[in-house]
């Protein structure tokens, strides 16, 4: 019995997947919309011999990791981060890319994204929104001390550019 291995390319609207053998030959490649009962339907022909199905790691994961982990399918969050991008190819795409994940995966070589648990995320979340947010307000109030010290010969202090803005 052959032993698969799935990688997944996914973006705002679809999702390109490619599935390989234990000897790294594509069995498998198509372009789905984002819609999880297509991508199951596709996968069920492969449901047995997939070892796992990697899942590039982009902003909007949650539902298809969610989703093929309900199914029963072991999942990998690739680390993108980590991966190099050209793989020795000429022309990449999406398909390169999930052929890429599933090749990782199949020589065990795949960086792999932490998958948080679904009822941690959204604490995990909005913990990175303040973040991000301290750090603009951060950003704004040392700008605003610069242009007042370009402008005026002193720097603003913190209470000063606050009256201003409230």
């Amino acid at each position: 019995m052959d032993k698969f291995f799935g990688g997944m390319d996914l973006h705002s609207n679809n999702v390109c997947i490619v599935i390989i053998n234990m000897l790294g030959q594509r069995v498998f490649k198509k372009r789905f919309p984002n819609d999880l009962e297509l991508i199951l339907d596709s996968l069920e022909v492969f449901r047995k011999e997939i070892f796992a199905v990697v899942v590039k790691s982009t902003y909007n994961w949650y539902w298809l990791v969610d989703g093929l982990k309900g199914a029963g399918y072991e999942v990998r969050l690739a680390n993108v981060a980590k991966i190099k991008g050209d793989y020795g190819q000429k022309n990449t795409n999406d398909f390169t890319d999930a052929y890429h994940l599933a090749d990782l995966l199949r020589m065990n070589r795949l960086p792999e994204g932490y998958i948080y648990p679904k009822e941690d995320r959204p604490i995990r979340d909005l913990m990175r929104k303040r973040s991000m947010l301290v750090r603009s307000r951060t950003k704004f109030f040392l700008n605003m001390n610069s242009f007042s010290s370009r402008q005026l010969g002193y720097s603003m202090r913190v209470g000063d550019v606050r009256k201003l803005i409230l």
